[in-house]
């Protein structure tokens, strides 16, 4: 049986969220400037694009560049940003043409005057999209969303539009950058590394993890499929016991 009817479409989860990891590393084995890992690893992020679309999965979400990232070497974070505004011009009319709406999380102010535009151009662009939600985490950290979110609450509690005890996760989240997004039900990482890297880190509290050694250049269909697979295999308990989910 082919991997794509081992899935049930009825089962899919319908959020899934990606740490790319492993461009430098693959292009390192082949002797080649880890730019090189970059660009192949657009390919990459294609095909899982189109594949997710295809499914029918109402949210993507992935991990493009970090707060962290910032610390790489110059030459690499101009080429990680000129690669981000080719992607982006060539890209939109694909998006277009598959009902794809874009958003970004992520301390966006950042980021350099063009690709700030192009993104805010291609996401107004794409709004009116109505099939997969592609959410790209640019400049993002978990731990710079949960402070930013702390303190804008913290401000709106100081100028009387809050009450302390009013504060429960449900407001909390109101203030973080993904409110309005599902929380993700699958969160795959490619290249055999076991941590999530500051990454959403209060949205994943009960979110399935899949860790594959695939460099993330090499991730295909196949190995998307692979993940949604094994995610449908799981029984989702959110602290209940196996009965309990059993009864519902």
């Amino acid at each position: 049986m082919l991997l794509r009817e081992q899935i049930n479409t009825d089962k899919l989860p319908s959020h899934v969220a990606i740490i790319m990891d492993g461009n430098g590393r693959w292009a390192r084995q082949r002797g080649l400037e880890r730019i090189f890992g970059h660009q192949q690893g657009v390919k990459a992020l294609r095909e899982v694009i189109e594949t997710a679309a295809e499914l029918g999965i109402k949210y993507l979400t992935l991990y493009a560049f970090s707060n962290e990232n910032w610390g790489r070497p110059d030459d690499e974070v101009n080429a990680l940003m000129g690669i981000m505004v080719q992607s982006l011009n060539n890209e939109t009319e694909t998006l277009l043409k598959n009902n794809i709406q874009l958003k970004a999380i992520g301390d966006l102010n950042r980021l350099s005057v063009d690709v700030k535009e192009r993104l805010n151009e291609t996401i107004k662009v794409t709004s009116i999209g109505t099939g997969l939600n592609l959410v790209v985490a640019l400049s993002y950290s978990s731990r710079w969303e949960i402070t930013e979110a702390a303190r804008r609450l913290s401000a709106d509690v100081a100028l009387g539009k809050l009450k302390p005890d009013s504060i429960c996760e449900e407001v909390f989240e109101k203030y973080l950058t993904t409110y309005g997004i599902p929380d993700p039900e699958l969160l795959i990482r490619t290249s055999g590394e076991l941590r999530i890297s500051n990454f959403l880190l209060w949205q994943i509290a009960y979110t399935e993890l899949y860790y594959t050694d695939k460099l993330w250049p090499d991730f295909g269909k196949e190995d998307f499929y692979n993940a949604i697979i094994d995610f449908q295999k799981r029984e989702r308990r959110f602290g209940k016991t196996s009965d309990q989910v059993l009864e519902k």
